[in-house]
């Protein structure tokens, strides 16, 4: 091999592999997606035993990588995202403090989700038709209720070991294996037991708001902007999504808030709200409609105190709010057993929400992989350019989080933070990533 060609993972770049990807979110299908288009064989185990999510109800802020990842694999002929034309700051009392023009692109979780769906394995739904299968594409198999419990190298192959939540239990082998299981994952701990997950001290409180039941001066607030306020120990945003099946038609969207609210570590209040209606205290996630009635009649009456008038009012009508613990995990390495095993999105780096680029993150990581496996980039700039984004905006995050939650910063700062927190694209930080190395 000519020392200018990549170096290929698994010898000839022509072989047909097998790749297992541990995780069905967003970073595992567009993997799969990515390297079935190179006419390799993927398989998704996904633990949860429903064979399709729904329901997540949370939005996404759509830029960079993410579009790019779309436009290059997204054969469904539908809307995609609902624009913002604007930002802007409130104060307490819900004026127009600060306001700049700029342009994004916002998505729900649940059209993103079929929209990769369709593409990868050809669900249809009221989302979206199936595309028709492309000829030279590897076949694409999604299963449900497989949770990982071990993964053990054999010769040249990994092989994955499973059970189910009825009692089953099996395993598949691998020529490799992507770990794609979240912040949490899985694979991590196996390999890097480490890399913890830890809370950062503070939770986001989510929610929709059907556009329609809004009031004229919430409509105008959220209708077009991407709207924030900050204050002590408080921040919340606010934007419109696609509603019911993705229509992106006025009228029929939702607003969709981020409130973060500070809740120590071991104390009463987080306890409260992370323990839901059945009891259950749940680690990381409150999943939307299992939020306890009167933790959240709580959170309604600290709404109304320390938000402004329209704010206050989405967080209060919300039918189904959920809650996030906000929490930080990084791994130092990004693949293990010679290649044979890979971590991408949110298992190599748990973003901050305030980054707004998780879903950018796994739809980069998902991009690069599939060029090295193709080719046509080399390991050592595929390793540059994968540690790079997951370190420098981890740590990004961090910084600009700490000050904005834990600090009583002027409206400027503030301003200043989020404008920085904005979507990267790789091309747009890439000269900061390479003093990572």
């Amino acid at each position: 091999m000519s020392e200018n060609m990549p170096e290929q993972p698994a010898g000839d770049p022509s072989r047909k592999l097998q790749f297992v990807i541990v995780g069905g979110f967003l970073g595992g299908l567009a993997t799969g997606i990515a390297l079935k288009a190179l006419g390799h064989d993927t398989t998704i185990l996904e633990r949860n035993p429903p064979p399709l999510l729904q329901d997540q109800g949370a939005g996404i802020v759509a830029e960079g990588d993410t579009l790019e990842f779309f436009k290059r694999y997204n054969r469904c002929d539908r809307p995609l995202a609902v624009s913002s034309e604007r930002r802007q700051y409130l104060d307490k009392e819900g004026n127009i403090v600060h306001r700049e023009d700029m342009v994004q692109n916002m998505t729900s979780w649940d059209l993103a989700y079929y929209l990769i769906r369709a593409n990868y394995d050809g669900v249809a739904s009221s989302y979206c038709d199936a595309p028709e299968p492309v000829p030279g594409h590897g076949k694409a198999t999604h299963v449900h209720d497989c949770n990982v419990t071990d993964i053990k190298e054999e010769d040249d192959v990994v092989r994955v070991f499973w059970h189910s939540s009825k009692g089953e239990e099996g395993s598949i082998h691998a020529d490799i294996l992507i770990g794609a299981d979240g912040p949490s994952s899985r694979i991590r701990k196996i390999l890097q037991p480490n890399a913890e997950r830890k809370y950062a001290g503070y939770c986001a409180l989510r929610g929709t708001l059907p556009e329609s039941e809004a009031s004229p001066a919430a409509c105008e607030a959220f209708s077009r902007r991407f709207t924030f306020f900050h204050g002590p120990g408080v921040q919340i945003l606010a934007y419109l999504i696609p509603g019911r099946d993705g229509t992106v038609e006025p009228g029929q969207r939702l607003i969709n808030f981020v409130y973060y609210a500070n809740f120590p570590e071991c104390s009463a209040e987080l306890e409260e709200i992370m323990t839901d209606m059945n009891g259950r205290r749940r680690a990381i996630t409150m999943p939307p409609g299992m939020t306890a009635p009167e933790a959240w009649e709580k959170q309604r009456h600290v709404a109304r105190k320390r938000l402004p008038p329209q704010f206050a009012e989405i967080v209060c009508a919300t039918r189904k709010p959920f809650v996030q613990a906000v929490t930080d995990v990084l791994s130092p390495e990004h693949e293990y057993l010679s290649g044979k095993v890979v971590l991408v999105g949110d298992a190599l780096a748990g973003f901050r929400p305030h980054t707004v680029a998780s879903t950018s993150q796994a739809a980069f990581d998902a991009m690069i992989y599939a060029d090295y496996i193709a080719g046509r980039v080399s390991r050592e700039e595929w390793k540059r350019q994968t540690l790079g984004f997951a370190r420098f905006v981890q740590k990004r995050g961090v910084d600009m989080c700490e000050r904005s939650q834990h600090e009583d910063l002027p409206l400027e700062a503030y301003v200043r933070d989020r404008n920085v927190a904005s979507t990267p694209r790789q091309d747009e930080v890439y000269p900061e990533w390479a003093t990572a190395f």
